[in-house]
Order: C-alpha cells, then structure tokens, then sequence
C-alpha cells in the first residue's frame, strides 16, 4: 500500500499492519525481495525522512504497543515534505560566536517529532549512509531523544565496509532492550538531582523519560548539595526506572545506593572517581555547545580543573615550593583526558572534519557509560611486535605519543569507533608475513579492512587482541590500515592525544604548564 499523503500520514489499515514473523516469514521476504524492483525506474532523486518516522510510529500506535524502528538513510532530506532541510554546512562559522548553529537542528520538526515518539513509546535507530552533508545535528536528534542508536557510514563501500553494518545491525536487534521506560531520581535531605544527560526527553524536571533503553546507554546525573548531610546516616540516593520488557511485562527496577559523608576535603580527593568526572564534563561541555561559543566552554573546563586541583593544594596537600604542581592520587590523570576532552573535534574545529562528523560524535558522547567515554577520551595503544604468541594476555598499553612509535614498530590503536593497525617503515619481514601473508612492508594494502586468516601464531594472536577490545563496545570498530609516511596517517596521529594537536590543541606537557599557572594565580 502506498500512502501518497506525505504531509499527514495515516495508517492505511484499520487494524494496523503489524504481524508476527514466524507467521508472516515468506510474505516478508516476498515483499523484501520485489522492493529493489518496484523502484527500478523510479525518476524520484529527492528524499523525505520525517514523514517515515511518523509512518512507523504511527503503525507501532494502530497496534498498541511501543517499539523500535530501524531506518536506513543516505541523503539530505530536501523534497517538499514536513521535516525538509537545506544544505547550511558553512565553514565561514568555524571559530566564530555562530559555529553552535552548527550542532543545533534546523527546524523545530524533529523535537517535535520525537516528542511524539517517546509518547507512543517509540525509539528509533538511524543508519546513515552519506557520501555528502546530511546534517546529523537535524536527523539524529530523533534517535538521541527516543533512546535510539545512531550508526554513521560514511562513503560506504560494499566490499570493503559491509562487514561493519552487518556487526551494528546483529548486535542492535539482538542487545537487550526495555521500551516505554520512565525514570525518577530521589535522594536523601541535602542533595538533590538537578541535570539529567543521555537520550532521554523530560517534559518536566522529575521524570525522565525514554521510549526506550538499552545495555549500552548510560544516563549521567549531575547532584546539587545545597544543604547539611550528616556524616553518620550519609546521603541515600534511589533510581527506579518502569519499564516494558520486549516481552510486553511492565517491571520496575530500583537501585538504591548508600555513599559515605565526610567533611574532611582529604577524603573526597581520596574517593574521586576520574573517569566518571571525565565522562560528566565531556557530557556537560557537549551540551552546553548548542548555546555558548566554544572558545568560552573551553575556558570554563580549563578553570573547573584548575580550581579542583588549586583546592586540593590548599587544603589537603602538604606544604612545597610554589614551582611544583601537585596532583592527588586519584586524579594524577584527570589532566591528561581533560587536555583530550579540549582537543575533541567537537569542541576544536579542525579544517579536514566535515560538520556531520563532529555532531555525529557530539551524539555518541551523550549517551556513552564510563567505560566507553574513557576509551573515546584516551585510546588503548598496544605494542603488537613485542607479542609473547605463547600468553593469552594482553600486551601492556603504552601512552598515546608519537614518540612511543618506532620504525621496527606495529601498534594497534583502538578508540571504540576505529581500530588502526600502524606500520613502521622497517617493521620485521617475518611479522609481516605472519599477519599478512605477504613478503615485505612495501606489499601491504590498506585497502583491507578485516585481517586475512593466515593461521600464524601472530596472525592468531593479533585477531584475538582485536576481538577482546571489541568485545562489549557498542559500535563495530572499522580497521584501518596505516603505513608510516603515508597520507592516512594524519587520521591516525589526531588519536594521539599526548601530543599537540595538527590543527591547535596542546600537547599534555604544555597543558598541564597551563593548568599550573593557573592554579598559581588562584593561590595568589
């Protein structure tokens, strides 16, 4: 059935069209099958995408139950329908008070359109296919506000890229998911929640609400302590989230939590949690781009980690010469992801990244957990030379640094979007083969994106290195392959982030020079 109306769209069928798929299998695949040639010889080169968001929640609603759509998309939506949108990537607005138009969306439409989604307890996960702008800041709000996923492929090739769809497609229908979901933060006297970060959508400042939520979204909470806690009873903070199980049963999760309360600095130093702070600014600084200019949200973190550690010099620290920067244990790398969250292409614009990536990663980072937004922030970087084939264990990280590169060298870098293989110039002939099957450095593509099965000791090893990092990350990490000296390498070396960046950016010394200089004005 084909609804020409694109301005409203209705449900064809009385009783909705939803079946069951066991029932219905040879029908589905039917239609699936005659859809490539029904279109064959359409003239249509414009696209909508709004009206087909409405389309399937409109469905989910005529059969009563909430849901999730999947929707495959590779253009800019500029036919005459509700939801169109210009091209307005304008690089004149880079570095200007105007560069936040960028990330905000064009129209009011798609808010409102998934407003209406969560009400119906519709989620919906977008996989975009661009070669050109498609204005992820517009069409992916629909996903971050209903609790869906989004997956960028950009310039996608069949034989080279398939394999990554494939990933994202089987691990989303198959991740654990509740629909319909309502979430309500309560504390003890003396704290309250204030601000609620992750794909959710709140009409009013108690209920977060979320047409679904799944095992790779994480909400992140930030608290106000506006008056006494009391260090023997401690502040009591309970989550419940009502849900629907994909099996259609109504549950209520609750998880209650008891923290300690001190009113001695020393402790709190003592118990700080780098890698949530981290994952809270970087959610924060990513929200605030839609309204202040980034030179701004830039200065502010650089401030916030300057007074937390001139706090920490004042009260807790034993005294010492003024020259010395002194960090407390548990935030000894607080600095150095600081410096990575201000080098993010969100908040540095660089020359060579398109718009759609930037809000494309913007995105990403408002629903990441902890563990997600610590790999983004500060990639694993493994020496694969050095490999004892024999152990199962991983390799040792090393720092993110050029100068842990050497020429006898190949690393493995991963981020939980990409993975690079890097090749040093004289990397042994023998582990070169053992990977590869191919005799030298020079005979190496980097055209492939999955490693051949060569049955090595090495090639083994290293493929099992590869599965273990992906293992339990949201998004199918893309191989890349980078030979050193190569054009490619440029996309590599942006990951890593000790170093200073090619496009502005500090390096993490000269960074953690600039975070003691202002510590040494706020003590003065």
């Amino acid at each position: 059935m084909v609804v020409t109306d694109i301005g409203e769209v209705f449900v064809p069928l009385l009783d909705g069209f939803l079946v069951n798929y066991q029932e219905s299998q040879s029908v589905i695949h039917n239609l699936l099958d005659q859809i490539p040639g029904m279109f064959a010889d359409s003239n249509e080169n414009e696209a909508v995408f709004a009206p087909v968001v409405q389309a399937g929640m409109e469905a989910l609603k005529a059969a009563e139950c909430p849901g999730k759509l999947f929707i495959f998309h590779s253009s800019l939506p500029t036919a005459e329908a509700p939801g169109k949108l210009k091209n307005r990537d304008d690089k004149r607005l880079l570095n200007t008070d105007k560069e936040k138009i960028l990330f905000q969306p064009q129209t009011s439409v798609y808010e409102a359109l998934a407003k209406d989604c969560v009400a119906h307890g519709c989620s919906v996960t977008l996989f975009l296919f661009p070669s050109q702008y498609v204005d992820v800041a517009s069409l992916g709000l629909v996903p971050l506000l209903t609790g869906g996923t989004l997956y960028k492929y950009s310039n996608f090739q069949m034989h080279l890229d398939s394999q990554q769809f494939l990933n994202d497609l089987r691990s989303d229908v198959e991740k654990k998911i509740g629909f319909d979901a309502i979430m309500r933060v309560r504390t003890s006297t003396g704290f309250r929640a204030t601000d609620f970060f992750g794909g959710v959508f709140m009409n009013n400042t108690t209920d977060v609400e979320m047409a679904a939520l799944d095992c790779d979204k994480a909400v992140t909470v930030e608290f106000k302590h506006d008056d006494r806690l009391s260090e023997d009873s401690g502040a009591l903070i309970q989550c419940a989230v009502l849900y629907t199980t994909i099996g259609g049963q109504r549950r209520l999760r609750i998880h209650n939590l008891g923290l300690n309360c001190s009113s001695q600095l020393a402790d709190l130093y003592k118990s700080c949690e780098t890698d949530a702070l981290i994952n809270f600014f970087a959610k924060s600084a990513f929200k605030a781009v839609l309204h202040q200019p980034l030179k701004v949200i830039r200065e502010i973190l650089v401030n916030q980690t300057a007074h937390m550690l001139a706090c920490y010099r004042k009260n807790c620290a034993s005294p010492s010469a003024a020259s010395q920067l002194i960090l407390p244990d548990s935030m000894k790398i607080l600095p150095v992801y600081m410096n990575s969250l201000l080098k993010s292409c969100v908040l540095l614009s660089r020359p060579d990244t398109p718009t759609d990536e930037r809000a494309f990663q913007r995105q990403l980072v408002m629903t990441m957990g902890v563990a997600d937004s610590q790999l983004f922030f500060y990639p694993q970087f493994l020496p694969i030379h050095t490999l004892d084939v024999k152990s199962t264990a991983l390799p040792a990280a090393v720092r993110c640094s050029e100068s842990r590169l050497s020429e006898g060298g190949i690393f493995l870098l991963a981020n939980g979007l990409n993975m690079f293989l890097w090749l040093g110039v004289s990397s042994p002939p023998e582990l070169i083969q053992g990977i590869f099957n191919v005799p030298s450095f020079a005979h190496v593509s980097t055209d492939m994106t999955v490693l051949p099965e060569v049955g090595s000791p090495h090639s083994r090893q290293l493929r099992m290195i590869m599965g273990v990092i992906q293992q339990k990350r949201p998004y199918s990490m893309k191989l890349t392959i980078v030979k050193q000296r190569e054009q490619p390498e440029m996309v590599f070396r942006q990951l890593l982030v000790e170093d200073r960046g090619l496009h502005g950016g500090s390096s993490y010394v000269d960074f953690l020079c600039c975070v003691h200089k202002e510590i040494c004005q706020l003590l003065s």
